[in-house]
Formats: structure tokens, sequence, C-alpha cells
């Protein structure tokens, strides 16, 4: 049995969200929905989390699960939201601690945050597989891009993360933390070993003024056609090229405030005495000293 996938797209972080559920029957599971913020005055809303509610609502559809492909750096993640008002559970890749630990360290968070990924109801193995009404969840870890990744695999269909964009677009960086481009290359392989109609959703897609973006393509697509990995791209030459190109790229404008809270399971850090909430921005004052 095959799923039925309905896409949603955040323009403003160009980052893809879906609902799945099992064509027989009302079980749903909700695939990286986004949070909305504009960093420039610190406001937080729930327009485009709010579209997936309203949309699992008028199909009659119950949700059960809330799947992160990893802890993003470029958008905030709307599961916390979602969680108080389906009561429906977050999963994300088991080494999620991993990068909890890291960014523990470099934010100088508090001993009130825990980083042993229990702000996430289920954290998922290699191979591990959860019920999704006659459909199955397998987790497929993807790591390379941040050691968390995780793909999940249902029916026909298998929804990536940032392992891979279209084809047009090639690979994700390797340069965050955690992050190894000879492992992002195996992950990869564990893809393309999949079915060729196998159909791939991606989690960003880039395209140019006038194109619609893209949220799905085959596998096949992927194996023939993507810019940096096709079937006989070597090893030695995708690391290459992710290191050499990854030299080259900016640190994501959301990345503090979209670790801070992706960390949390898409809650916000505690407010303080005063009720107010806060999320910081490290300084490099190197050049200042």
């Amino acid at each position: 049995m095959n799923p039925q996938v309905t896409p949603f797209f955040h323009a403003a972080t160009s980052a893809w969200s879906y609902i799945v559920c099992d064509a027989d029957g009302d079980a749903a599971a909700i695939i990286d929905p986004v949070l909305d913020f504009d960093p420039a005055s610190g406001r937080v809303w729930a327009e485009s989390a709010s579209t997936l509610l309203q949309y699992l609502r008028e199909h009659a559809l119950e949700p059960k699960w809330i799947l992160e492909t990893h802890v993003h750096a470029d958008h905030l993640t709307a599961a916390a939201w979602l969680k108080r008002r389906t009561g429906a559970q977050t999963a994300i890749g088991a080494r999620v601690t991993e990068v909890q630990r890291t960014f523990k360290a470099l934010l100088d968070l508090d001993d009130d945050f825990a980083p042993d990924g229990s702000q996430f109801d289920v954290l998922l193995e290699d191979g591990d597989t959860l019920p999704l009404g006659g459909l199955r969840i397998e987790a497929i870890a993807t790591p390379g891009h941040t050691p968390d990744g995780v793909s999940y695999r249902i029916g026909d269909a298998v929804f990536i993360g940032d392992t891979l964009f279209g084809p047009a677009l090639g690979s994700a960086r390797c340069d965050f933390p955690g992050g190894d481009a000879a492992t992002l290359f195996a992950s990869v392989q564990k893809l393309y070993a999949l079915p060729p109609e196998t159909r791939v959703f991606l989690c960003h897609d880039y395209p140019k003024d006038g194109e619609a973006p893209r949220s799905q393509v085959t596998l096949a697509e992927q194996v023939c056609q993507n810019k940096h990995i096709v079937r006989d791209t070597t090893a030695e030459q995708f690391v290459a090229m992710r290191t050499a190109r990854d030299a080259t790229l900016s640190v994501p404008k959301l990345l503090w405030p979209a670790l801070q809270v992706n960390i949390r399971a898409g809650n916000l850090p505690s407010a303080t005495s005063s009720g107010r909430r806060f999320l910081k921005l490290p300084l490099n004052a190197n050049e200042w000293e």
C-alpha cells in the first residue's frame, strides 16, 4: 500500500512540509512542519502550521506522528505547536543527542536544557519502524549533512530531508558541526539502492524566477541527473567537490534562532522572571578584541 502525500511550501524559507496519510483510513503523519519567524522583530507565529492543521481537520485525519528529518538550521519547526493541538508524537533520528550536545556547548545553554533527546517522544535508529494505519514508516539513517539525519520511507515514497535537493541543485552542505561529506556519500548510496520508481520528496527547493518549486522527483531522476552525485560518482570525487563548495557558502540566516528552537523539538526557550523569552546570538569577537 502506498501513501497519499500532500505537500505545503513555505516560501519564506523555501521549505517543504508534508502530510502523509493512509488513503484507506484516517491515520496521518506530518513531516518537517515550519513555524513562521521574523528575526528582525522577534515575532513568532503559526500561519503555516495552521494551514496544516486546517487540512487535517477538513479531511478528518488524525495525526499520529510529527516527523523531523533532522535539526534544521534554516527554519524553525512547528512540531511543538502542532503537538499541543493534535496530541501527535514527535520523532527524530537518535543521533539528535550529538547535535544537542554540540549546540548546548556553543550556545552556553543553562543546565535546564538536557541534551538527551528527551524533548522528543521517539528517537529512531536505522531500520526502526512506526505504524501509520495500514502503512509502515521505516527510518533510514542518512547522516552527513547533520549527524541526526534520517529519511522516512513509507510505501513507494521516501522523505529525504536535506540529504539531496532536486537534481538541478545537487546535495546538502556538510560543513555544520558533525557533518561529513564521506558520510553523506554513504547515505546517498543507501537511498540510491531503493527502487528507481520511488517517489523522492524534498525538504527544500530554490526555483529560478518564474519556475514553480518542486516537491517531488523520482529516484531514477536523482540517480541519473543529480548535479553532484550520480550512479558512477566516486566517494573521492564527491568529497572533493563538497569540500570545495562548502568553503564558499555563507552561514544560514536563521542558523542560531533555528537551532535553539529545533533542538528543543520546537519549544521556545524558557521564559525569564519577566515572562519574556529570548534567543541567544553568539558573537565572534576576535577582530573586536
